[in-house]
């Protein structure tokens, strides 16, 4: 009787609260982010090349420019980031057709044009791993090194690299 009960309880739970998860495309649109268009490569290169499973994307950065530390504060830095991954995504769904394909985040560079004083890189880049997370939840995850640069191609804030692997078709 107990085991029917429980069985019981838990089918009705499955049915109120179901446990269907969210594509990448659903939660974007769930949150309301606007993924823009792709940007033309400013130089002689590719936005990604996939190699195997593994997806490698080129640097992209923000239409935000300035120097973190002194044109733009932490805050602004972690925007400029984020935007940066609104980016990312775009290119990962031009490359992928689906951004479901993407088994995890391997690897991310983030390079953040700072003073030479400024320290607080991590927590600029975080607005890219925390919008990664939030769209690909544990998939999302990723190795990542956060780095102070002296400048960065036409002044942009951040810069951004990814390295994903992708599901066998």
């Amino acid at each position: 009787m107990k085991i029917t009960f429980l069985f019981s309880l838990l089918l009705i739970i499955g049915l109120v609260f179901p446990t269907t998860a969210q594509t990448p495309e659903e939660k974007i649109q769930q949150l309301g982010l606007q993924v823009p268009e792709i940007s033309q490569p400013i130089a002689n290169y590719v936005k990604w090349k996939q190699v195997g499973n593994l997806l490698y994307l080129a640097g992209s950065g923000p239409k935000i420019y300035g120097k973190v530390g002194a044109d733009l504060s932490t805050e602004e830095g972690y925007a400029a980031a984020k935007a940066t991954g609104l980016e990312i995504i775009a290119v990962l769904q031009a490359a992928t057709g689906d951004l479901g394909r993407i088994k995890q985040f391997v690897k991310v560079l983030g390079m953040v044009n700072c003073t030479p004083e400024y320290t607080a890189q991590p927590a600029v880049i975080n607005g890219f791993s925390d919008l990664m997370v939030t769209v690909f939840g544990e998939k999302g995850k990723h190795a990542r090194s956060a780095v102070g640069v002296g400048s960065l191609p036409n002044n942009m804030a951040v810069e951004i690299e990814v390295i994903v692997e992708l599901e066998n078709k």
